[in-house]
């Protein structure tokens, strides 16, 4: 499988449709964020389905009490979504019941069972950041293996980390746990917002699954080809 997950980060469920109209052969799937779902609605699923996504990894970071998130992932089994993600930081106990509320409700609907990841440290958290305003002691790399062992631990499939981690996460958790980078730039892309990055070959050589990138492509003048260019890497 293309190993580039193309996030949809629009505020119009029309750009949405035309991006994986566009690019739907060229990607491997489509993250569906914060800004496009309150924008859309739930029924944008359905929408970019029809346009072409065989892949819908929804970034819906669920954190709160284990019985509110286990209601909020029922209610997203059972929509074609491939990949869910919620916050580490949320427990063990909350990861657990994200993940029994996934299985249970897809087997429910003789649906497919969506993957379930944690979020570990946000690309945009560098060390002065976990630590001081944070209040988080030790290392990023610490903090973020980790959450990935608790994550681990809790039955999620995999995480979401910098690919400043993935050397460690492997060694902690294997090579079959499944590992979501952000924070992945092309050599001569600029970095945006995200403080931890690294460009694709270099991710995928320590050990990468998939890898978010969006602006390197969407921002192209010739999105195709910034596409399949990224890939060949």
């Amino acid at each position: 499988m293309n190993k580039i997950i193309l996030p949809l980060d629009t505020d119009s469920a029309e750009n949405a449709v035309e991006w994986v109209e566009l690019l739907k052969d060229d990607v491997g799937a489509f993250k569906v964020g914060l800004e496009l779902i309150n924008v859309a609605g739930l029924t944008i699923f359905d929408r970019i389905i029809e346009a072409g996504a065989r892949k819908i990894f929804y970034d819906c970071k669920f954190h709160d009490i284990p019985n509110t998130v286990a209601g909020a992932c029922r209610a997203v089994a059972g929509r074609g979504i491939w990949m869910i993600n919620v916050h580490c930081a949320g427990g063990y106990a909350m990861m657990k019941a994200a993940k029994d509320a996934v299985v249970e409700q897809s087997a429910k609907l003789g649906a497919e069972t969506p993957l379930v990841i944690g979020v570990t440290v946000l690309t945009s958290i560098d060390q002065l950041t976990l630590n001081n305003d944070m209040r988080v002691g030790g290392s990023v790399a610490d903090q973020v293996v980790h959450l990935a062992a608790l994550a681990q631990k809790a039955g999620l499939d995999g995480v979401v980390a910098s690919p400043h981690e993935i050397e460690q996460i492997r060694a902690a958790c294997g090579p079959d746990f499944v590992i979501v980078t952000p924070g992945v730039r092309p050599a001569d892309a600029e970095i945006g917002d995200q403080k931890r990055v690294m460009t694709p070959r270099e991710a995928v050589t320590k050990g990468a699954d998939y890898l978010v990138i969006g602006r390197p492509i969407t921002k192209a003048v010739d999105p195709h080809a910034a596409a399949q260019a990224i890939a060949a890497s």
